[in-house]
């Protein structure tokens, strides 16, 4: 067998075994985020909602479907990567990959497609959650809203993978989401444009990333946008690349996963 053909088959290996772990364990993974986000319909898309009335000229659950997906999408891709990369250091069998001729970036690639494939489909659930509240929705760009659920799926999971490399301990992985990604995503125009906030207040929005994705997402799934979209792309696009940088140069070091 070559050597490029034997990194093919690591590397599917470990995608399969990354999608067949939280699949095993699906009322774990995939159903909270589907109970969750009802929670989420029911009380600001039916109950607040009709209050607020539109937001943006549309229907209000209709403007927090894409932010509610979006949220889901960021927090599960990043969550998948950060607890199995952490759970493979904390049981020492990042060793067994470390030694087997499998390159960096295929272990990088595998850990990292685990979480987008877990955020994609969350994103699909919650889509399906979301017409049982507005059946009648329609997808402005589907071309753009695939590619920014791809493209988030991959940055969040590398910020994840980052997390992991640098975690010492279960309660380390769970202080960035909590304190950091949390704050950030409510903030971030999930429940609200920015055209309606003070101009201070807008201004500060506008140094939240997370303002970015959403509304891009949002872009594709409405057509509207608080944001320019190709900034946006490029800004997203920028950080993947920095990214997958600082994860393969930790990698190469043993940051975290030789000591």
């Amino acid at each position: 067998m070559s050597k490029n053909n034997e990194i093919f088959v690591s590397l599917t290996t470990l995608i399969r075994k990354e999608i067949k772990r939280y699949l095993r364990i699906w009322v774990q993974t995939l159903v909270p985020p589907a109970v969750t986000m009802s929670l989420y319909f029911v009380i600001f898309g039916s109950l607040i909602g009709p209050r607020i009335g539109t937001m943006d000229g549309l229907d209000y659950i209709q403007f927090m479907i894409p932010g509610l997906i979006m949220m889901s999408v960021i927090t599960n891709s990043y969550a998948n990567v950060v607890s199995s990369f952490y759970s493979v250091k904390f049981q020492k069998s990042i060793e067994e990959l470390l030694i087997s001729p499998m390159p960096n970036w295929a272990i990088l690639t595998g850990f990292v497609m685990g979480g987008v494939s877990r955020g994609i489909l969350i994103g699909f659930i919650v889509f399906c959650v979301s017409l049982f509240f507005y059946p009648t929705f329609d997808i402005a760009n589907p071309v753009l809203t695939i590619l920014v659920l791809i493209l988030t799926s991959i940055l969040f999971s590398l910020m994840g993978f980052i997390n992991a490399i640098f975690a010492d301990s279960f309660d380390d992985i769970s202080i960035i989401p909590t304190f950091v990604l949390t704050p950030l995503i409510y903030l971030g125009g999930v429940f609200y444009s920015i055209n309606i906030l003070p101009d201070i207040w807008r201004s500060i929005s506008m140094a939240n990333p997370m303002l970015y994705v959403v509304n891009t997402f949002r872009e594709g799934m409405l057509g509207v946008s608080d944001v320019s979209i190709p900034f946006a792309l490029s800004m997203i696009v920028l950080f993947i690349i920095i990214l997958a940088s600082a994860c393969l140069f930790f990698l190469h070091r043993g940051t975290g996963t030789r000591q």
